[in-house]
């Protein structure tokens, strides 16, 4: 795939959304779409980087380093995705754009570019979310007391394969006459 525009027409309450490989010039408007979302999702969540430091991860290792696709909505950012190898790293939409399917297409989006599976991390505590990823296939594989995360927060490890293609002749059993 190459790294133009994805465009992608949602309901008429969305207008139309682009979906397009971030570049620097983005990473200021990501990073306050990431701070929008965590705060409204995780009021409870101590965060572990102070807005500013947020910011300058966004412009010095997300943007430049990771795979990270840009949610725009007339030329707004509306949301993110993040991929680090077969991990979704980073998944968030600006709360007034939650619920309008923007999240369901980035989720495309990421089993598109990550065709033999997924995995992430999310906390625990984030009931939608959970929900949200369970929705598209993903499995809960361990639940963790938070010790591996900066917010020391228990969190759970999701994980999506790909169904297989059936073999040819169409059926997965085997067996003589």
């Amino acid at each position: 795939m190459q790294q133009g525009k994805i465009v992608k027409r949602c309901g008429p309450e969305v207008g139309s959304l682009v979906i397009r490989r971030a570049v620097g010039g983005d990473a200021d408007g990501l990073a306050e779409v990431w701070l929008r979302s965590f705060a409204a999702a995780l009021p409870g969540v101590r965060r572990a980087h102070a807005d500013e430091q947020v910011r300058a991860w966004f412009r010095a290792v997300v943007v430049p380093e990771l795979e990270t696709w840009a949610a725009v909505v007339d030329g707004a950012p509306v949301g993110l995705l993040v991929l680090d190898g077969d991990e979704v790293d980073q998944l968030y939409l600006d709360p007034p754009w939650r619920g309008r399917g923007i999240g369901d297409r980035l989720v495309e989006l990421a089993k598109e570019r990550r065709t033999g599976g997924l995995a992430l991390w999310t906390f625990q505590v984030n009931a939608p979310a959970r929900r949200f990823y369970e929705r598209h296939g993903f499995v809960a594989v361990e639940w963790t007391d938070g010790h591996r995360n900066e917010e020391r927060e228990p969190d759970v490890r999701y994980v999506w394969q790909p169904e297989r293609p059936l073999p040819p002749g169409g059926s997965t059993v085997s067996g003589g006459t």
